[in-house]
């Protein structure tokens, strides 16, 4: 009989785990543990951004049939770069660089736009792509600022070009790309390919589109009141006498 009851507890156990486990984490722990998680904010539509843009720069703009898109509201880990084809309506996405001046910490996220000259930045706002040319940096686009937070874009010398720091392969040594001075480049290998669909006479439009990633919620202490049975623990800051320098 013992050996029955025994027997019958240890399947009772095992089926309470098993519903214990097919509850979701956070249902499992204390009302006062559980923290609230900030919703994500919805992704971007790269087409409509691409449309609306180029209705606004409609006489700017002669070539329409491809846009680059490119959000500083993602890091430089993210492939941020869309590549528009307003025919197909098919998005590619590539990873670019932003400028050292907008990101002084070098953690991979743009902090701010700036069209001042020696500012090292990314400015902000409509492009036109001009001519390709071979400078320093080998082939290259230069690129035409239309709106006052990017007239300066040709007196910055703002062109999109190739180099190793912008090779998408650093993202997995390192979590990020490398920062350029203000202009948009590429991976070496990336940008023949680049150059040929972006091209000269189309829009490139950049800004900070989506949303940067919502901080966490401080973490909320339990109630004053004392929880049931710890009633007479002590905070370790309630002692008098020097604390550890460790946290083991």
């Amino acid at each position: 009989m013992n050996e029955l009851i025994d027997r019958r507890r240890l399947l009772a156990g095992i089926a309470g785990a098993g519903a214990l486990a097919a509850i979701p984490t956070r249902a499992q722990l204390p009302n006062w543990i559980q923290q609230p998680v900030a919703p994500l904010p919805p992704p971007v539509d790269y087409l409509a951004v691409a449309k609306k843009q180029l209705a606004m720069q409609a006489r700017n703009i002669p070539q329409t049939d491809r846009v680059g898109v490119v959000d500083f509201g993602l890091p430089s880990s993210r492939p941020r770069f869309a590549l528009v084809d307003m025919v197909a309506g098919k998005i590619e996405m590539f990873p670019v660089t932003h400028g050292r001046g907008s990101d002084p910490q070098h953690d991979g996220w743009l902090k701010s736009f700036s069209s001042r000259v020696g500012s090292l930045a990314t400015s902000r706002g409509a492009y036109r792509t001009s001519d390709y040319y071979w400078g320093a940096n080998g082939s290259s686009m230069r690129l035409a600022g239309l709106e006052p937070d990017n007239y300066t874009a040709d007196q910055r010398a703002i062109v999109v070009h190739g180099a190793w720091y912008a090779d998408p392969a650093l993202i997995a040594t390192q979590g990020k790309l490398g920062r350029s001075e203000g202009c948009f480049v590429f991976g070496e290998e990336l940008l023949p390919m680049i150059l040929y669909k972006l091209g000269p006479g189309r829009l490139l439009f950049a800004d900070r589109l989506s949303a940067h990633p919502p901080t966490p919620a401080p973490f909320q202490l339990p109630p004053a009141d004392p929880l049931p049975g710890t009633e007479n623990l002590r905070r370790a800051s309630s002692f008098s006498g020097t604390l550890p320098t460790t946290a083991d």
